[in-house]
């Protein structure tokens, strides 16, 4: 029926495949090697036969000799009834050419003479037995016959019957015996899967610290035991990260909706002067306007990981670019007394999105001015390396610690130091370098930071550098993008 849902044909496990597929292979292959042995054992037994065969018939020939109208064995001790034949093994006929027999040679009893045959070997069955036949032309004065060496099969016979059977015996027991090997074999082998299976079935979002630990040798299974530990690395870092950013998130919309709840509630606990609602609107006014910002920068965040921010790609001359944006934070600068100083070769361009590279180099200039002391230095500089352009932005403020540096683009991350406290006043939600870190990103670059203790922190942008006639960073903006 059609609302039946459809069952799935059973399939055996794996080791049982491969097992079976070992016995299949290795059948197959102590078939083929059978048939050859046989093959080859027969065709061995019956030349030897063809040569004993012949060399009765060389020894037969020279006692032939014409007895009348008809040939005989002129040898007296050869005749029949002297009880000392040519061989013990063969019958020897001698026969007219119409096949009557003139003479015989040979012990055994009740050996048919051969029907017609061309000279040489042929084969013939005479009842139960099978019977292998040289003949050779014979003439004495005149006379013409046929001399017929007969050799019984049946030692031949029986050897290749025994040898069947045997084959026939130990081939299934060998089979069985390789089966028992190959499954355990197999069950060593797919070990390891069985243990990535125990180990995905016992993680969850909230136990990422399983691993295999394979310790095997380095094959395709120890490879992917390898590979599934480093999945489950990257996923973990991926889970707390998220995990992190959650919370960090909720923090940061906290803190503004819990002072909103906490000016609303003093506010209409009782009744106040207009004055007195102005400035508690004011206030709240500035702490919707920090959820916007924090939105605003989620939002933005989320659509240049995805690729959705709609860029505009021109060259920009570095030079009269980064001049602009120094103007710009240079009344900030004068605040403090901060100077700003700017090295940057003539002739630099660099290709990308304007848009997303004023938010990156503001971003990063602010910083520089927020955490850099009264008459502190802040300088900006370019060079050229190869194919790469380096853009560093330094300031003369404390420094950062060697254990925030690898933090530092992660979002809402701010590190607990003299520099943050120096921007306790005025300092973000955590999110500025995350998003300068993902701006150079899409733009097939990276951003870098460097802080010698107690002498400032450096923040270098690195980009590929366009070359005239090749790819560049407008194709790899495009391909870089997570």
């Amino acid at each position: 029926m059609s609302g039946q849902r459809q069952k799935r044909p059973l399939r055996l496990p794996l080791q049982w495949r491969l097992t079976l597929w070992y016995l299949l292979t290795l059948g197959v292959i102590l078939a083929l090697f059978a048939a050859f042995l046989y093959v080859q054992l027969r065709h061995t037994l019956l030349s030897q036969l063809d040569t004993s065969l012949q060399l009765v018939a060389s020894q037969a020939v020279i006692n032939v000799d014409r007895d009348g109208t008809r040939l005989a064995f002129q040898n007296v001790e050869n005749q029949p009834n002297s009880g000392r034949p040519l061989s013990d093994d063969v019958v020897i006929y001698l026969t007219a050419v119409d096949g009557t027999i003139w003479d015989r040679s040979g012990s055994m009893a009740g050996v048919p003479v051969s029907p017609p045959f061309q000279p040489g070997f042929t084969t013939f069955t005479s009842g139960d037995d099978e019977w292998r036949v040289f003949l050779q032309e014979v003439r004495a004065d005149n006379v013409t016959g046929w001399l017929q060496i007969i050799g019984n099969m049946d030692p031949i016979s029986d050897t290749l019957d025994r040898l069947l059977t045997l084959m026939l015996l130990g081939g299934p027991l060998a089979l069985l015996l390789a089966g028992v090997g190959g499954y355990f074999l197999a069950a060593r082998a797919l070990q390891p899967i069985d243990q990535m299976t125990q180990t995905a079935q016992a993680i969850s979002a909230s136990d990422l610290n399983q691993r295999i630990g394979y310790q095997g040798p380095a094959d395709a299974v120890g490879r992917l035991a390898q590979t599934f530990d480093t999945m489950l690395d990257r996923l973990q870092t991926a889970f707390e990260r998220e995990r992190r950013f959650t919370g960090d998130a909720a923090h940061e919309l906290r803190t503004p909706l819990a002072a909103l709840k906490g000016r609303i509630d003093v506010t209409l606990s009782q009744p106040r002067r207009p004055d007195i609602y102005v400035e508690t609107l004011q206030e709240m006014e500035g702490q919707v306007d920090r959820l916007v910002r924090l939105s605003s920068d989620l939002l933005f965040m989320a659509r240049l990981e995805q690729g959705q921010t709609g860029r505009q790609l021109e060259l920009i001359d570095l030079p009269d670019f980064l001049a602009a944006l120094a103007d710009q934070v240079r009344p900030l600068a004068a605040a403090k007394a901060i100077t700003i100083t700017e090295t940057i070769p003539d002739g630099l361009q660099l290709q990308g999105d304007m848009d997303l590279l004023i938010r990156l180099f503001l971003n990063l200039l602010d910083n520089a001015v927020k955490y850099t002391p009264d008459n502190g230095r802040v300088a900006i500089s370019a060079v050229q390396q190869k194919s790469e352009l380096h853009v560093m932005i330094t300031d003369s403020g404390p420094g950062i610690a060697a254990e925030h540096l690898p933090h530092l683009f992660e979002r809402f991350y701010r590190a607990e130091d003299a520099r943050s406290r120096l921007a306790a006043a005025g300092g973000g939600a955590g999110l500025g370098l995350a998003i300068a870190y993902e701006i150079a990103r899409a733009h097939g670059g990276c951003l870098q930071v460097a802080s010698p203790p107690g002498q400032g922190a450096t923040f270098t942008a690195v980009f590929p550098q366009h070359h005239p006639g090749g790819k560049g960073p407008v194709e790899t903006l495009e391909q870089n993008t997570p």
